[in-house]
């Protein structure tokens, strides 16, 4: 058997810019050995009894039940399923129904244990080998996998450059391959995972073993680069899995930027007051601020970014997953494998580079299927930002190209006219109709000719630099349009431009939204001075000369009461009166009492829409609870009791 010194690995979280290299432990004791039933109890089941009897669900989504039979036959598949679509039953039933140990290539080693914890809730015996064991909790999983007594393993990607790692492998009985988040063995991707571009030694070694691929998120040619760099082209013989990348349970909303911090204040006390959610910003610095800020307003929220000490990230982490209720405030290093179902929100109070990455990140929110909010806040300062980080990023000319197809995508889902969430398919590849549900629909914004406005921007920017030998930035810009005679444009004589007040039919923020939308089309750009100010492009002739119409958006807002209502009509898949809704409140304290005694996250105990269904049901026997969905056989014997028991109005004689 290996020792520890055998073990020198560099496994690490999610690939973001600004990760330090120290991966998150979570503060408790790793699994030393896996627990649960015999292994093996489920091979040869049929995978929709496997999925009753274990999950306690009726029948698979969409094409789960193609993907599970596919793999369970021994073929390959490539998987694209939007999350919280059930990816994960994908590999896990065909895991239990095929003969041997399911391995589960995964870069999220700080929430293995949380995924191996949730697999032991239903009676999945699982375990996992990463660098937060001791020497004896790795043998004992090792021994636990050659002695077949594990249905499922899951491991990162860098533990696959051991040779050990993969002797180990040799000497068990494998039934799948899965390869979790596969999106990060694009280099183009926004997750991207170098170790990932190894893993077709698995195809190599192992080429008997079928191999499933999953992630939430890619284009046409992010799906390309992931068959062809993992060997799962539809030519080798692999099957492709496309499924709809909508989530109709989520609204999307994307406002002006107004003083964001108090902006996201007014959405979670007005329409998320209680509710766990994610904000997402661009710097540390923001982050710990928006924390603060949001916790001096009464508003329980913890920070996470990869200047903190690991020690307060997993603390932080943990907690999130662990309490209701709670904001997480983040930079992008957090979120992917986030497993929390009943996260109400996700905000953006920073412009996100690519629409992939919002897509991903916006997806945390209601992976229970329940009503959630996408809420960006956005505003020139972002347009100016991405465009200077683009221009000063290293590489060659081909990837600052890519950044900024990447970031033209995103702005143009920010000022589209149309349906929000049809543009964001439309990047996917998918049709769809209006869907009713997004700021857009809801409100729908009109536009006007701004041309001639357009011009008189364009002719100033014209006249400081033959003038004045200068770029300035918008700032100064709207002051010389709307005729201010601030103490810089007097000093340095800037009044006497021809332009000069020419703009006074536009307000302040009117004018700045007529530049945030010329730099989104690219009519305007931003010089390479790395001080945001503003230059001409080729477009910028065109509208000068008049060749080219330039109508812009107005900015409309959705009333709070439509998007609450409509919010709340999108996926309310169990409604509840008064009295239910009481007795669904209690089934939560129960459950985060139960979840607190045995030191697990909520959701492992219970989804909140199962628990909405037994409110509304009121079972008062196992028999009547077993044939809810999400009460499977393994639940049922733990917790069966305490249910009925809070259901019934009387106190659990203990917690489970």
């Amino acid at each position: 058997m290996s020792s520890p010194d055998d073990w020198p690995l560099p496994e690490e979280p999610p690939y973001d810019p600004e990760y330090d290299g120290v991966p998150d432990i979570a503060p408790r004791a790793a699994t030393a050995a896996p627990t649960g039933p015999a292994a093996g109890s489920h091979t040869g089941q049929s995978p929709l009894a496997v999925l009753r009897e274990v999950w306690g669900y009726d029948d698979f989504r969409g094409e789960q039940a193609a993907i599970v039979d596919t793999v369970i036959a021994g073929g390959d598949a490539l998987v694209l399923m939007p999350t919280g679509g059930g990816k994960s039953l994908c590999y896990q039933v065909p895991a239990l129904v095929r003969p041997g140990t399911g391995v589960v290539v995964s870069p999220l080693i700080a929430l293995m244990q949380d995924q191996v914890d949730a697999l032991s809730a239903v009676g999945v015996r699982a375990g996992f080998l990463n660098s937060t064991q001791d020497f004896a909790q790795r043998r004992a999983v090792e021994q636990a996998l050659l002695g077949g007594e594990l249905d499922l393993l899951y491991l990162a990607p860098e533990r696959l450059r051991v040779p050990e790692t993969l002797d180990l492998l040799g000497r068990a009985s494998i039934s799948v391959f899965a390869i979790d988040e596969a999106h990060c063995v694009s280099q183009w991707g926004h997750d991207f995972r170098p170790d990932y571009l190894g893993l077709s030694v698995l195809h190599d070694r192992w080429p008997e073993v079928p191999r499933i691929a999953l992630t939430a998120t890619a284009t046409a040619a992010t799906r390309a680069e992931i068959a062809e760099r993992l060997e799962l082209t539809a030519a080798q013989g692999a099957r492709h899995f496309v499924s709809s990348f909508d989530r109709p349970n989520i609204q999307y909303r994307i406002v002006p930027k107004d003083n964001p911090r108090a902006q996201l204040l007014d959405l979670l006390r007005t329409e998320h007051a209680g509710d766990s959610g994610i904000v997402y910003c661009l710097s540390r610095a923001s982050v710990e601020q928006t924390a603060e800020f949001l916790s001096a307003q009464g508003i329980p929220a913890l920070p996470y970014h990869a200047g903190l000490d690991r020690a307060v990230r997993a603390r932080n982490q943990s907690r999130f997953l662990r309490e209701d209720g709670l904001v997480m405030v983040a930079t992008i290093a957090f979120g992917m494998g986030i497993d929390k179902p009943d996260v109400r929100f996700v905000a953006h109070l920073d412009l996100p580079k690519s629409v992939e990455g919002y897509y991903q990140e916006t997806g945390r929110a209601g992976r229970d299927g329940l009503p959630s909010t996408a809420w960006l806040a956005y505003g020139l300062g972002d347009v100016v930002q991405q465009r200077k980080m683009i221009d000063s990023s290293e590489g060659d000319d081909q990837h600052r190209r890519r950044l900024g197809q990447h970031l033209d995508a995103m702005l143009a889902l920010c000022e589209t006219v149309t349906c929000r969430r049809q543009q964001l398919l439309g990047y996917f590849g998918q049709q769809s109709e209006p869907c009713g549900n997004c700021d857009t629909c809801l409100a729908p914004p009109s536009t006007w000719d701004g041309t001639v406005p357009a011009q008189k921007l364009l002719s100033t920017v014209v006249r400081l630099e033959r003038e004045h030998g200068r770029h300035y930035g918008a700032g100064h810009l709207v002051d010389i349009l709307r005729g201010k005679h601030t103490p810089r444009i007097d000093q340095l004589g800037l009044a006497g431009l021809s332009t000069f007040g020419l703009g006074t039919d536009l307000s302040d923020a009117e004018w700045r939204g007529v530049v945030r939308q010329l730099l989104a089309r690219g009519i305007l750009g931003v010089d390479t001075d790395g001080y945001g100010t503003l230059r001409l492009t080729e477009l910028s002739a065109v509208v000068l000369r008049g060749e080219r119409p330039v109508p812009l958006r107005t900015e409309t807002r959705v009333a709070r009461s439509t998007a609450t209502r409509s919010r709340r009509a999108a996926a309310e898949t169990t409604p509840l009166d008064d009295a239910d809704t009481e007795l669904f409140e209690r089934l939560r304290a129960w459950r985060a009492r139960t979840a607190k005694a045995n030191g697990l996250p909520a959701y492992v105990v219970f989804h909140d829409a199962t628990l909405r269904a037994i409110a509304a049901a009121r079972p008062e026997d196992t028999g009547t609870l077993g044939t809810i969905s999400g009460v499977g056989a393994s639940k049922l014997e733990k917790y069966g009791e305490g249910v009925l028991a809070v259901v019934a109005g009387r106190e659990p004689e203990h917690d489970a």
